[in-house]
Parts: C-alpha cells; structure tokens; sequence
C-alpha cells in the first residue's frame, strides 16, 4: 500500500491500514486539514468548495467521504460528479466558491486515488499552503460544526457544457473553418473495453481498469 503527502495534494492507492493507503480515515483526516485551512483563510466566514471526480472503482466512495467531511465543517460543497480536471478548476471562480478538490489519481492504475487542492483561483495551492496544510493534518486538532451549522451539497450539472462553451467562444477558436474540415474521430475500441464506459464517453482518461 502507498500514501503520498505532498504539497500538491494527497494520492495513494485504496485499503490498507491508516497511514499506508489512503484508507477512509486518510480521507476523512486530510480533507478536514484542507477545510481548516480554508476556514482559517477565510477567517471562518461561510465556505464553499467545489468537488469532481474521474470514474475509477473508488471514486464515488472517495466523493462521499470528502463531500461529509467538508460538510461536517460547516463548509457547502458543490458536486459536478463525472468531471475532468480543468472543468473543476473553471468550476471555482465561476462559483465564487473558496477551493476546490479535484478527486482524481491521472494515469495510476485502478486502486490508486487522489486529493488534488485548489485555491479560490481554482489553482493547484501554493508550496507554503501545502506545508501549512499538513502541519493541520499532522496536529490532528479539528474542530467540527455544531448541527445548526452544517454544510450542505448541491449539484452542478452544467459544469461541462460551460467549459466547453467558454472554450468555443474563445476569439482563436474558429467554429465554422472547424467544420469545414469535416474531420474523422476513431474510436479506440481496446479502450473502451478496458476502460469505465462512464469514463469513456466523458473523455477522462482516468485509468480506471474494469
């Protein structure tokens, strides 16, 4: 099993015993140190953070627990589900939102998943925050909300029909010459086997073997 705390993000492949995996209290662990941070930067006014994740076996269990957690802060989460790391980070200032956390492990085999942190820019977080963050992780000195104070999940389920529109209204993006050219797509279909089908027609490469 492996965990790898860096300043980018948390990554590591799923089960195992705290500490060696990235076990549900990883998770849990390490996703309460990024909302500390947040609130702390935000000098504890009201949070949101946007949430996205490939289509790998663990993702949906993944989402779950960062979506409860952050939640469990008094933080509002907003879900794109089945999303592509650039739409997540478009996703954030388009929010207003205060982070984001992409849930996704790139090229890494099946068991592998990730925690990769943005800031309010819905860039990846600097070097120093990253080290501030896991000194939160490693002090292990959360605080949760109270009931009347919980965050709430919403859904946006337009996120990446806005990206794509926001890149074709770009002035460099000829739609018309595009067109013209009348290109071919092939359809790797060894692909499409190996992969998650979900996955597949999104166009997220994630890797997610089935």
């Amino acid at each position: 099993m492996t965990l790898i705390k860096s300043i980018s993000g948390i990554r590591g492949t799923i089960g195992g015993k705290p500490g060696d995996g990235l076990t549900p209290f990883d998770i849990v662990k390490f996703t309460s140190a990024y909302g500390l941070w947040l609130l702390e930067r935000n000098k504890n006014a009201a949070c949101k953070v946007v949430i996205g994740r490939d289509a790998r076996i663990s993702g949906a269990m993944v989402s779950g627990l960062v979506s409860s957690t952050l939640c469990g802060l008094g933080i509002d989460v907003i879900d794109t589900g089945l999303s592509t790391t650039p739409t997540v980070e478009m996703a954030v200032p388009f929010h207003s939102a205060q982070g984001g956390i992409i849930l996704t492990a790139s090229h890494n085999p099946k068991q592998w998943n990730a925690l990769k942190l943005l800031n309010e820019k819905g860039e990846f977080i600097s070097a120093a925050d990253g080290e501030a963050l896991l000194q939160i992780a490693e002090q292990e000195s959360f605080r949760y909300a109270e009931v009347n104070h919980l965050g709430k999940v919403t859904t946006d389920q337009q996120s990446i029909a806005r990206h794509i529109e926001a890149i074709l209204a770009m002035p460099m993006v000829d739609r018309k010459a595009i067109a013209a050219k009348k290109f071919k797509v092939a359809i790797d279909c060894e692909f499409y086997r190996r992969y998650c089908r979900s996955c597949f027609v999104a166009g997220i490469g994630c890797g997610g073997y089935r």
